[in-house]
């Protein structure tokens, strides 16, 4: 096998990562864990930049209250679409303020609210506890509560990593008992889709390209998920009727065939989407613009994308 094509800012990203002293997250507790991978941001991200609103939440959840934030680039009113979007982190890490900066860039090119939603994380809270908290707030702001201060017409779901496979799982859910208003567009980012069947860039990328076998593992005995059911690997669920889909996977990512394989399988059941994959970019990327320039690019033509696919379903609706 040819080595694989790595850009220069990644190598150079991945060599520093690589020679960090310390224990690894894996070797870390959830709590120390979830202290360092906000610490990194500071390191790996872009500044939030301005925005006209930034606005903590609070949604009824199965389990008591989701905190939320709200993102927006415009202080608006009117009737329109808003995005639902799940952060990324194993089902362990991951909150509000590691994926900020990201949900503000998407608030400012998809010119739509933005809901981040901070669900309940393993090992205190195992599956599907996370599933059922991104159903039931997705739910809610379909229902246009008043908290949002306008009505909303369609939801766009959006996630990275675990929170892509949350976007998948939600998309299932609202598919087979519709929420008030439709999914317009499901949009995951290098998501776990299938965790029973083996895929190629899993063994090719286990290890030195930052999601190694031992975290996923890691992540894996945390979640506690029954790996079968279609509410963990959601590739095995009947994907027929399911929205548009804006899909984007990294090249140098163990999870990476397993992105191609669901937009595959969406576009052989008639849905329409659009692949798009980060040549020579690690899983991630979204949250390492400062560390990653180029991942920029790669986060703006998804965005682009989303922005497009939204737009068409908006205009047919």
């Amino acid at each position: 096998m040819t080595d694989p094509f790595v850009r220069p800012d990644v190598a150079a990203f991945l060599g520093y990562l690589n020679n960090m002293p310390g224990p690894k997250m894996h070797e870390l507790e959830p709590a120390a864990a979830r202290q360092l991978y906000l610490a990194t941001k500071g390191v790996a991200e872009v500044p939030q930049g301005e925005l006209a609103v930034v606005r903590d939440l609070s949604i009824p959840g199965p389990a008591g209250a989701i905190p939320a934030r709200l993102f927006d680039a415009a202080d608006r009113h009117e009737a329109g679409p808003a995005v639902v979007f799940f952060h990324g982190g194993g089902f362990v890490i991951g909150d509000l303020d590691t994926h900020a900066s990201f949900c503000a860039e998407a608030a400012r090119v998809l010119d739509v609210p933005v809901i981040a939603i901070d669900y309940r994380l393993a090992p205190e809270h195992r599956w599907p506890a996370a599933p059922d908290d991104c159903e039931a707030a997705a739910r809610w702001v379909a229902t246009s509560p008043p908290e949002l201060k306008r009505s909303v017409t369609g939801l766009v779901l959006m996630g990275d990593s675990a929170g892509g496979a949350l976007t998948i799982v939600t998309a299932i859910a609202l598919r087979d008992e519709p929420a008030t208003v439709p999914v317009l567009v499901q949009a995951p980012i290098y998501p776990v889709v299938d965790r029973v069947e083996p895929y190629g860039s899993y063994d090719q990328f286990n290890a030195g390209y930052l999601l190694t076998r031992e975290s996923m593992s890691w992540f894996e005995d945390a979640y506690a998920a029954d790996l079968d059911h279609m509410r963990a690997s959601p590739i095995r669920a009947d994907l027929t009727g399911l929205p548009p889909c804006v899909i984007v996977t990294a090249g140098l990512d163990p999870l990476r065939d397993q992105g191609r394989r669901y937009a595959a399988t969406l576009i052989e059941k008639g849905i329409p989407t659009i692949y798009r994959e980060a040549s020579g970019n690690i899983h991630g990327f979204i949250n390492m613009r400062q560390a990653i320039p180029s991942g920029q690019g790669d986060v703006t033509g998804y965005l682009t994308a989303v922005r497009a696919m939204l737009a068409e379903q908006v205009a047919d609706a």
